[in-house]
């Protein structure tokens, strides 16, 4: 046999539980235990065995009784017997009653209670039988006399009175519950690899991530060393991609510099316009391109940041460039976030509402919970079924691309991303008085 087969039998016959088999392992070691428990104890609480201060009292009353009516003629027996009822036993003879049925199985351990206490009953072949089975079930039975009559008795009081009923549910619930808490921190255990291996999947993204460890069973160890393995194919790509958008910027740059030196050399104003507008749309369609595709590989760190200046000063800006802009909220709010990409990302809403509609607000509201920034406009708004599909890559809803309209469609997919980096939400709408909000809310 070659070495290749050598192990692939080594794999086959290798012991190995995996999860499923380990969790059947577990339920049904469960439930083995809590069934022999719980027949166990329903066993011995189906004996209707008597507590040991009934058994006394029954035992010392039926040797009293016995006594007393062997004493007494044939005669006075049934007065006798109808003398030593009392509020727990009715005690009966008469001479021509047959003797009782043998001793039913199920009261075997009563005899055995009542015979401990008075060993002497032993000799008068006591006998017990259970009456109306069920919930008011009472005991009867017999003793033998020296004269070989039969001394009747039977209990007044339902023999669910005396061991049955909440006790037993109690003793029953009691072992299952506690199994069922063992049962629960087993497989718990048996799955933090899988939480492990959840918690990994769901940080995926958003930054450098260690390989999960592997453990637990044998299916969850393939499962965390695929995830490890397709981590790692995920992680080189992303590392190629950005080396080569790094290269494709440079490279596109430097020609389009050139460009821009050899345009001061034509003479004609309005091709020189013309070629310089052509250039400002490519450079922008290539800051646009390897913002977006380049965002995974961010190095920025969060830093405590004042937004409201940093919108004020976005404001100030668009007030310089002679545009109507209004900035509206506190002087000063501050919050964890990456600036350079919260910058970028209202720098492209307000460039976006400027564009259609001339005129910019940008709001603030400040909770304890988060900051809301709020961008609108007077323009004409989104149609209500493209509100959702502009957020997505190389979208644009101006699809005859008017020669004033530069970039790829990447402003607002751009914004969507900066804000799932920061854990917050984009919501695009059109105002009731007409125009545009987005309103871009981050978390404390």
């Amino acid at each position: 046999m070659t070495d290749a087969g050598q192990r692939a039998l080594k794999r086959l016959v290798r012991p190995s539980i995996g999860l499923i088999g380990q969790i059947v392992a577990i339920l049904l070691l469960t439930m083995v235990i809590e069934f022999g428990v719980s027949t166990l104890l329903y066993e011995r609480a189906s004996q209707f065995a008597v507590r040991d201060d009934e058994a006394r009292r029954l035992a010392e009353h039926l040797v009293i009784a016995r006594r007393l009516v062997a004493e007494q003629p044939a005669s006075n027996r049934a007065q006798m017997a109808e003398d030593l009822t009392t509020e727990r036993y009715a005690m009966h003879w008469q001479r021509a009653l047959p003797p009782p049925p043998p001793i039913a199985p199920a009261l075997d351990s009563m005899r055995h209670q009542v015979v401990e206490w008075e060993p002497s009953l032993a000799e008068s072949d006591i006998r017990l039988r259970l009456l109306r089975p069920g919930r008011s079930s009472v005991v009867s039975g017999g003793v033998r006399l020296t004269d070989g009559s039969w001394l009747y008795f039977r209990t007044l009081e339902p023999i669910h009175n005396l061991n049955l009923a909440a006790e037993r549910i109690a003793l029953a619930l009691i072992p299952a519950l506690a199994l069922m808490i063992l049962g629960g921190l087993l497989i718990r255990h048996a799955l933090r690899p899988m939480r492990q291996l959840a918690v990994a999947a769901d940080s995926f993204g958003d930054g450098a991530h260690e390989p999960v460890p592997e453990a637990g069973p044998a299916d969850v160890r393939r499962v965390v060393a695929a995830f490890n393995r397709m981590q790692a194919r995920i992680q080189r790509l992303i590392a190629d991609r950005t080396q080569a958008l790094a290269a494709v910027g440079h490279d596109l740059r430097t020609p389009l510099a050139r460009l821009r030196l050899r345009t001061e050399r034509v003479t004609d104003t309005e091709i020189r316009t013309a070629i310089d507008h052509d250039i400002a749309e490519m450079e922008a369609m290539v800051a646009s391109l390897l913002a977006f595709l380049g965002g995974d590989s961010d190095p920025e760190q969060p830093a405590l940041t004042d937004v409201a200046v940093l919108a004020a000063t976005l404001i100030d800006g668009v007030e310089d460039r002679g545009l109507e802009g209004c900035y509206v909220g506190p002087d000063h709010c501050e919050i964890t976030v990456r600036p350079t990409a919260l910058k970028r990302a209202l720098g492209n809403l307000v460039d976006n509402a400027l564009h259609y509609a001339g005129s910019v607000t940008l709001a603030i509201d400040s909770t304890p919970a988060g900051v809301t920034f709020r961008v609108e406009d007077d323009g004409p708004g989104i149609p209500d079924e493209a509100l959702r599909r502009v957020l997505d890559p190389f979208v644009r809803l101006d699809t005859a691309r008017p020669r004033d309209t530069v970039g790829f469609g990447l402003g607002l997919p751009i914004v969507a991303r900066i804000v799932d980096t920061e854990g917050g939400t984009l919501t695009l709408a059109n105002r009731r008085e007409g125009g545009l909000r987005a309103a871009m809310f981050l978390p404390r």
